[in-house]
């Protein structure tokens, strides 16, 4: 797992390990990462499933909550199955647009 920091953006890639173990470890790790946007590279893995996806769920909602953008990359997904409940999309530089946004619109009281 790697960690990089791009001012209040932390993103975390993951190389070898399932996502099971990977959520696991973000829950263990939260504390220090929770006042920054996220962002959660799986682009290097093999293959995702939904399910895989469905295992950030819990985590997505705890820092959506909190005012902070939880995204995932990666294309190998179906992002029509995906829940709307969590953000996924297939590159980086979606995932900054989106943390863009989404810090405009809670700026804007949305």
């Amino acid at each position: 797992m790697i960690f990089d920091q791009d001012g209040n953006i932390t993103i975390i890639t993951q190389e070898k390990a399932t996502t099971i173990e990977l959520v696991k470890k973000l829950q263990a790790l939260y504390p220090k990462y929770k006042n920054n946007n996220i962002i959660v590279n799986l682009t290097t893995l093999g293959k995702i499933s939904l399910d895989d996806i469905i295992e950030f769920l819990q985590l997505s909602n705890t820092h959506r909550a909190s005012k902070h953008s939880f995204i995932l990359v990666t294309n190998k997904v179906e992002f029509d199955e995906v829940p709307d409940e969590i953000v996924v999309v297939p590159t980086l530089q979606e995932a900054y647009d989106i943390i863009e946004m989404e810090e405009m619109e809670r700026d804007l009281g949305f």
